[in-house]
C-alpha cells in the first residue's frame, strides 16, 4: 500500500529557546510558583495565602517533598503524588507518563504567542472549566472510570492550570444531567428541600404577625409560599439557567418588606390590617419584579455584570444576614431556656456532629435545622404538658393589659412565648386548600414603595449572580454565558411577579443556602430538584401541613433565624475565595462596606427618634419605621420616603460602597477575582455545554436571534 512507503512524520519544533533550557526555562520537573507569589516572594507551607488562588485552589506540592493535603470535612490526610520529572523537550511536545501522553508545561510567553496566533488545545486534549473562577484549561484525555468503591476512597484528580495551581474537581455523586433511579431521586429530592426548610417557611412566620395577621393567615401564606416555590423552581430548571437551584422567599426582601409594613400610613389602620398591607406589598413586588424581568431579558444584565465581582457580592450578601441582629436574640430572650436550647442544638448538629454518617449520609450536617427544631419542639411540648409554664389563675387568652393581678401580668408573657399550645393554626386550618392568585384582593400600586423594591430587586440579582457562578463550578461542565445568566435573572423577575400575584409577602429568588446544600449532599442533578418541587406543590394543597408549620413557637423561629442569618453572612463572605483574600485592597473594601452597612443605617434609623415615642411598634421593628423620621426632609414626601428607607437598608449601603470602590480602586483581574463567564461562541461549539444549558422542547430557537439571553 502507498501508506507503507510513507516516511514517519517528524514532530514540529517548538519555539526557541526550548522550555527546558537553562537560560530561560524553570528547573526540570519544578512547577512554576503562583503569579502573585512571584511578585511578593511569599513562601508558605500551610493552607493560606501561599496557596490561595482566585478560587481557593490547592497549590501543587514541591517535587522533593510530598506535603499532606487535609480533607477539611472528613478529617483525613492525603498525600498528593509527587509530579514526575519530565525530560527536556520542546514546548508543547507530548511527554510519556505511564504509557500516556501528557502536555508539558508551556512557557508563558510562548503560550501568549500561540494564543495570539489562534492556537488552542492540542489534539487529544479537551478544554473544560477549571476551578480558577471558571477559566478554561487543557487537560489530558480522561482515564477509564474507576469503580464506585475506588471513587469513594481515592481523591479527585489534581489538575494544573496556567499559573501552576492545582485544583480538585468536586466529587459530585450525580452531575447536572444525570438521572438517578426512582428511589435515590425521591430521597435526594426530599432531602434537598428539608435542608433549606428554614429559608422556605420562616419568613412568613415573621412578616404575617407583623402585618397583624392571625394564625390562620400565617398558615395560608405558608401554603402559598410552598406552592410558588415549587412552581418557580420548575420554571427555573426548565427555562432559566437550568442549574439545580431552588427558588423561594429570599431574606433579601425581608427588610424592605418590614419597612413597608411599618410605614406611618399603616399605623392608624383599624381592623383587617393584614389584607390591606398585603395588597400594598403585592403591588410593589409586581411592578419591581417587572423591572427585574426587563433587566434580564433586555440584555442590560450582561452590561451590569461588568460591575459585579466577588468583592462586591461578598459584603452585599453578608450585610443581608448581619442586618437582622436586632431581631434575633431579642426574640430568643422572651423564653431563654427554649431559645438557647434551640440555638445550641442546631450548632451541635451542624458543627460538632457534621462528620457523623448514617447510611453514608451526613444527616446531622444536612438536616441540622429540621432535626434541631424537632428535638426542641418535643422537649418544649413535654415541659408544657408537665405544667412548667402553667400559672394558677392566669389565663393566656386574656391580654396582659386587662389582667388585674401583678402576678399574672408578670407570667402571662412567659406563658405565651414558652408554651407550645398557644397557636390554633393547626386546628383552624382546613385539610385541603388551593392557593390561587389575588386571594387577598386586588393589588394596590404605591410608586414610592415600588421604587424601593426596584432597588432591592437589583440586590437580589447580585445575590443570584454569585449563586449561579458557585453552583455551576460544582455541577456543570463550565460556567454559564452572560446570556444564560441574563435569562436566569429575567425568569427570576417573572417568578417574583407570580409571587406578587399569589401574595407570598416577599419576592422569589435563588436561595443562597442552596449552593451549600449542593456541596454537602453531592447531589447536582436537576431531576432531584424538579421532583422535590413537584412534591412541594402537592404538599401545599394539604392545609394541615401549613397549619402545623405555622404553629412553630416564635422563640424557636427566632433561634433558627439566628442560625440562618449567620449562615447567610458566612456564605456571603465565602465568595472572597474567588479573589485574592490576602490582598489589602480587597480587605479594606470589604471592611469598609461591612462597617458602613451597619453604621450608616443606624444613623438613619436613630435620627430624630425619641425613645418610646412609637410604643405601638415593638422594639425589634423600630429600625423599619425610619421613613417617618429620617434625615431627608424635602418638600416631596415620596422622595423623603424613598431616600430614608433605602439608606436604612444595610444591603443597599454595602452594595453602593463595594461597587464604587471595587470599580474605581486599581487592581488586577486576578486580585479582584473577576467572575469569568463562558464565551458564547466557544460554548456553542461544545456539545456538553449545550446539553447542560440549552432550553428543552426546542424552546432555545426563540432566543437564537437574541444573543444576550441565549447560549
Amino acid at each position: 500500500m502507498a501508506t507503507r512507503d510513507r516516511p514517519p512524520r517528524r514532530a514540529r519544533p517548538g519555539p526557541w529557546p526550548p522550555a527546558g533550557g537553562a537560560a530561560t526555562g524553570p528547573a526540570e520537573g519544578v512547577p512554576p510558583p503562583l503569579s502573585w507569589a512571584k511578585r511578593t516572594g511569599f513562601k508558605g507551607r500551610v493552607s493560606g495565602e501561599s496557596n490561595a488562588s482566585s478560587s481557593g485552589q490547592i497549590a501543587l506540592p514541591k517535587p522533593k517533598e510530598a506535603e499532606s493535603n487535609v480533607d477539611l470535612e472528613s478529617g483525613k490526610s492525603h498525600v498528593l503524588p509527587t509530579p514526575p520529572v519530565l525530560p527536556s523537550l520542546p514546548v508543547g511536545a507530548p511527554a510519556m507518563t505511564n504509557g500516556q501522553q501528557v502536555p508539558v508545561p508551556v512557557d508563558p510567553m510562548a503560550r501568549k504567542r500561540r494564543d495570539s496566533d489562534g492556537g488552542g488545545a492540542g489534539q487529544g486534549q479537551k478544554v473544560v472549566g477549571s476551578g480558577q473562577n471558571g477559566q478554561h484549561r487543557s487537560e489530558p484525555p480522561a482515564l477509564p472510570k474507576q469503580r464506585r468503591e475506588e471513587e469513594a476512597i481515592a481523591l479527585p484528580p489534581v489538575r494544573e492550570d496556567d499559573n501552576g495551581v492545582a485544583s480538585r474537581q468536586s466529587h459530585i455523586k450525580y452531575e447536572l444531567r444525570e438521572t438517578p433511579g426512582l428511589v435515590p431521586i425521591v430521597l435526594y429530592g426530599i432531602q434537598h428541600y428539608l435542608s433549606i426548610l428554614g429559608s422556605l417557611v420562616l419568613i412568613p412566620l415573621v412578616i404575617v404577625p407583623a402585618m397583624g395577621g392571625t394564625s390562620e393567615d400565617t398558615a395560608a401564606v405558608v401554603s402559598t409560599v410552598l406552592f410558588i416555590s415549587g412552581v418557580t423552581t420548575l420554571l427555573h430548571t426548565f427555562f432559566g439557567t437550568r442549574l439545580p437551584l431552588i427558588q423561594g422567599p429570599s431574606f433579601v426582601y425581608l427588610a424592605p418588606a418590614l419597612a413597608i409594613i411599618n410605614s406611618p400610613e399603616f399605623q392608624g389602620l383599624n381592623g383587617n390590617n393584614f389584607k390591606h398591607i398585603m395588597k400594598e406589598l403585592q403591588g410593589a413586588f409586581i411592578m419591581s419584579s417587572a423591572f427585574q424581568a426587563i433587566l434580564g431579558y433586555s440584555g442590560l444584565m450582561s452590561l451590569f455584570l461588568r460591575l459585579i465581582n466577588p468583592v462586591v457580592v461578598s459584603p452585599t450578601v453578608a450585610a443581608v444576614g448581619l442586618s437582622f441582629f436586632g431581631y434575633g436574640f431579642t426574640q430568643v430572650g422572651n423564653c431563654l431556656e427554649i431559645g438557647i436550647m434551640q440555638i445550641l442544638l442546631v450548632v451541635i448538629f451542624a458543627l460538632y456532629l457534621r462528620k457523623i454518617r448514617i447510611f453514608g449520609h451526613r444527616i446531622f450536617l444536612i438536616h441540622a435545622v429540621p432535626l434541631s427544631l424537632g428535638v426542641t419542639w418535643a422537649i418544649a411540648f413535654f415541659l408544657t404538658e408537665a405544667g412548667l409554664y402553667s400559672y394558677k389563675s392566669c389565663d393566656i387568652n386574656v391580654p396582659t393589659s386587662n389582667t388585674l393581678s401583678a402576678y399574672c401580668r408578670k407570667h402571662v408573657p412567659r406563658m405565651k412565648h414558652c408554651r407550645v399550645d398557644t397557636s390554633n393554626a393547626l386546628s383552624a386550618s382546613p385539610w385541603f386548600r388551593f392557593p390561587y392568585p389575588l386571594q387577598w384582593g386586588t393589588p394596590v400600586i404605591n410608586w414610592k414603595m415600588v421604587i424601593v423594591m426596584c432597588a432591592v430587586s437589583v440586590i437580589a440579582s447580585v445575590d443570584s449572580v454569585g449563586s449561579y457562578h458557585a453552583s455551576s463550578l460544582l455541577v456543570a461542565s463550565r460556567p454559564p454565558t452572560a446570556g444564560i445568566l441574563s435569562r436566569g435573572i429575567g425568569l427570576e423577575g417573572v417568578s417574583s411577579i407570580l409571587a406578587g400575584l399569589w401574595g407570598t409577602g416577599v419576592g422569589s429568588t435563588t436561595l443562597t443556602e442552596n449552593v451549600h446544600t449542593i456541596a454537602v449532599t453531592k447531589m447536582g442533578s436537576r431531576r432531584a430538584v424538579e421532583l422535590g418541587a413537584v412534591i412541594l406543590i402537592l404538599i401545599s394543597f394539604i392545609g394541615k401541613i401549613s397549619g402545623f408549620i405555622a404553629s412553630i413557637p416564635m422563640v424557636m423561629v427566632a433561634a433558627l433565624l439566628c442560625f440562618m442569618w449567620a449562615m447567610l453572612a458566612a456564605l456571603g463572605l465565602s465568595n472572597l475565595r474567588y479573589s485574592e483574600a490576602g490582598s489589602s485592597r480587597n480587605s479594606i473594601i470589604v471592611g469598609l462596606s461591612l462597617f458602613f452597612s451597619l453604621s450608616i443605617p443606624a444613623y438613619f434609623q436613630q435620627f430624630g427618634l425619641v425613645p418610646n415615642a412609637n410604643s405601638a411598634v415593638p422594639s425589634y421593628f423600630q429600625p423599619y419605621i425610619v421613613s417617618s423620621h429620617g434625615p431627608f426632609h424635602t418638600s416631596y414626601g415620596g422622595v423623603n420616603y424613598v431616600l430614608n428607607t433605602l439608606m436604612s437598608l444595610n444591603m443597599i449601603v454595602a452594595f453602593l460602597i463595594a461597587v464604587i470602590l471595587d470599580n474605581t480602586v486599581p487592581g488586577s483581574r486576578h486580585e479582584r477575582g473577576v467572575y469569568v463567564w463562558s464565551d458564547r461562541e466557544a460554548a456553542r461549539s461544545e456539545a456538553s455545554f449545550q446539553r447542560d444549558y440549552e432550553l428543552p422542547f426546542k424552546a432555545g430557537r426563540i432566543f437564537r436571534w437574541v444573543k444576550w439571553v441565549g447560549l
